[in-house]
């Protein structure tokens, strides 16, 4: 069964035996009380029929003169049989208390009936067991009790006026269960539709995604359901752009295996062939072997940050140390390309915690650009110092800065945004035949964030260079992953 159907059946069950409900515990707490409030109106009129009797006893010293106490009292009828009362004479006719006939007996004291208003009882013969409310009438000059007055004898009027009034208020109360059951129907069927619209939007565009087409969903409103609505476009966009990214990475990496392949293939043809010696061709190939190795590592690295595996080894040492390690390293390449490395160190460094293996690696990858970005002649600066620590937020704790700055070919203003992109390569790069496979920033920015830095790259366009920024904490204990 749809969702649809389902909310308006649980919604419609639900008002439906609420109604049913109210009407059932209030019809039977109306009765409740409808009957003791009944019975004391019937006990009332008893106690007042009872005094009027005594007092007309007494003035008359019997019972000759009971029928016009009954007849002042409203419980003297003509037209039993139908239920009718009618008073004769026009304006002489007095206001009935009654509108449905309330039978009365009276009893002597010797048990014998005195008066039955219906008649079903002839006067003088002995009165059987009679129900309803029982007053003593009284000889009130002589104190002492003459009979009995029994009021609504079988629950006439109990019976009459509660039946009635219940059978009204149930028919007022249903056609209200009634009246509320088809709102309901209708606020149910417009709930369904809003609630189930965006989730069958949902489903219909999830099986879309399967088949290419990447749709967003309008979102027309502000709750859970618009915030679901907010959450699958973002999932959307999301893997739009992994799609993207995927794309982009099959077709890099196919690029970068392409062209190290294409030239193994060649040396060996030329190998064959008598076209290259054995040492041209062999220093060709392991060149090449190198760069695909080098891919194939900097692949490993990124799977490693994609998937957490990341795993830092935290020492405190000296970054003096492993900074002029770094240039000591990079220095060879640096001359044979006749650039200029150097590095600028501030005094009194602290020692820090860092993953010396990694940490080299990052920087590794920054030098090797720069290096590459810089022509003959050019000059690349290492710097250190401490500065505000911008991660942290707080202006008085310091972070450890470490800049690389060359005067390279510079980076345009709208390749900055993605620069540590994967596989990303400007225009410059390509066109200047620069090597790499732009993966080289995208891992330094995993290393530096796992010690819970930062990294930034500025320049101030073509031909001007550019300065990459690492900013470390000097307490790393507890950001990095461990």
């Amino acid at each position: 069964m749809p969702l649809r159907w389902r909310i308006m059946g649980a919604t419609v069950l639900v008002v439906v035996l609420t109604v049913l409900t109210s009407v059932g515990v209030g019809y039977y707490a109306t009765q409740s009380r409808l009957g003791v409030f009944v019975d004391r109106i019937g006990g009332d009129e008893a106690t007042q029929l009872a005094r009027n009797l005594s007092r007309e006893y007494t003035a008359t010293g019997g019972w000759e003169t009971v029928d016009s106490v009954l007849s002042e009292a409203g419980y003297i009828y003509t037209g039993v049989q139908q239920g009718e009362r009618h008073a004769e004479g026009g304006g002489e006719s007095a206001e009935l208390s009654h509108q449905d006939p309330v039978r009365v007996v009276i009893v002597g004291s010797d048990g014998r009936v005195v008066k039955d208003n219906f008649s079903e009882l002839l006067s003088g013969a002995a009165a059987p067991a009679l129900t309803g409310h029982r007053e003593t009438v009284f000889d009130l000059a002589a104190n002492r009790p003459v009979g009995h007055v029994y009021v609504d004898v079988n629950q006439e009027f109990l019976a009459t006026e509660s039946h009635g009034f219940l059978n009204t208020l149930l028919y007022i109360t249903l056609i209200g269960g009634i009246l509320t059951a088809g709102v309901a129907m209708l606020l149910a069927y417009w709930l369904s539709k809003r609630i189930t619209a965006p989730v069958t939007a949902l489903t219909e565009a999830t099986q879309a995604i399967a088949q290419g087409d990447t749709t967003q969903l309008p979102v027309t409103s502000s709750d859970e359901l618009g915030s679901m609505s907010t959450a699958f476009n973002r999932m959307i966009t999301t893997l739009e752009t992994q799609r993207e990214l995927r794309r982009q990475l099959i077709n890099d990496v196919s690029h970068e295996l392409n062209t190290p392949l294409s030239v193994i293939q060649l040396e060996a043809k030329g190998l064959r062939d008598g076209l290259q010696t054995p040492e041209g061709a062999s220093d060709h190939i392991i060149q090449e072997v190198d760069r695909l190795r080098g891919l194939v590592t900097d692949l490993n690295s990124l799977a490693e940050t994609d998937y957490g595996e990341l795993r830092l080894n935290l020492q405190s040492g000296s970054v003096l140390d492993l900074l002029t390690a770094e240039v000591d390293r990079w220095q060879p390449q640096c001359q044979a390309k006749q650039v200029d490395l150097s590095l600028q160190v501030s005094p009194d460094l602290p020692d820090v915690n860092l993953d010396r293996m990694r940490m080299s690696q990052a920087l590794g990858n920054v030098l090797s650009n720069a290096i590459h970005a810089t022509e003959a002649s050019g000059s690349i600066v290492l710097r250190v110092g401490l500065v505000s620590d911008s991660v942290s937020g707080t202006e008085q704790a310091e972070a450890l800065a470490i800049a690389i700055t060359d005067d390279g070919i510079g980076i345009p203003a709208a390749d900055l945004p993605h620069v540590f992109d994967r596989f990303y390569r400007t225009d410059q790069a390509r066109s200047r035949g620069i090597g790499g496979t732009g993966l080289g920033l995208a891992i330094a920015r995993a290393i530096v964030e796992a010690h819970g830095g930062t990294i930034a790259v500025a320049s101030d366009g073509p031909g001007q260079g550019a300065v990459v920024t690492i900013c470390l904490p000097l307490d790393t204990s507890a950001s990095p992953q461990q």
